[in-house]
């Protein structure tokens, strides 16, 4: 399958990094604290938000520094992260006008994470402190292509999670799917891919092609 696309706007943790070690260390610990269930927790947190999580879990009241506290102990476990297969290739080879990054996390933690896995950081990075509604709301992807000066309709949103190739969708989006988080069968997209081994990106003079 081909898209032929303007630009190509990629979330991160579980797209292009492996961060699920981390992810899962760290929200059993906090469950844990707190006697919850970190299991049903896990089935529901990723391609979201943290604070959007912990609002479906805690009162008001509490959800400040509870959000504090997981984002630190994030930012304090860098240790298992890596780049997913075939990204140390296809990110460095793309024009920083032709891609961006749309993710759940905030901006200080996702810089850590592509920093951590030797990838590059895209010049547009929307992150979860830069908007008021997180995935699936289409908010971030529409960001991440009005910065990049290109209409969302000509974007390919690449997504491992439901919530996020929800969220490309909602904006407009062709999307790949890369099954390296949940099972295909769980994930509604135009294409769905293994992982990006399965993906090549040429770069032409008015976009890019990518081979799915």
């Amino acid at each position: 399958m081909f898209f032929d696309v303007a630009a190509v706007l990629f979330d991160i943790d579980g797209t292009l990094v492996d961060s699920t070690p981390v992810v899962e260390r760290t929200w059993r610990t906090w469950a844990a604290k707190r006697g919850m269930d970190a299991e049903a927790i896990l089935r529901v947190c990723h391609g979201r938000r943290s604070e959007d999580t912990i609002a479906d879990l805690l009162p008001e009241a509490e959800r400040e520094e509870a959000v504090a506290e997981l984002a630190h102990m994030e930012l304090t476990d860098l240790d298992d992260v890596t780049a997913l297969p075939a990204t140390t290739e296809l990110l460095p080879a793309l024009p920083l006008n032709r891609w961006a990054a749309v993710t759940s996390g905030s901006q200080r933690l996702m810089r850590a994470r592509l920093t951590a896995a030797g990838l590059p950081v895209p010049k547009v990075l929307v992150a979860a402190d830069d908007v008021t509604r997180g995935k699936p709301d289409p908010e971030g992807y529409l960001k991440a292509a009005a910065a990049l000066g290109v209409d969302i309709r000509e974007c390919l949103v690449v997504e491992d999670a439901p919530a996020g190739l929800a969220a490309g969708r909602a904006a407009g989006a062709r999307t790949l799917g890369v099954a390296t988080s949940h099972d295909a069968a769980e994930l509604t997209a135009d294409r769905v891919i293994a992982d990006l081994t399965a993906c090549a990106i040429d770069v032409t003079e008015n976009g890019l092609v990518v081979r799915a």
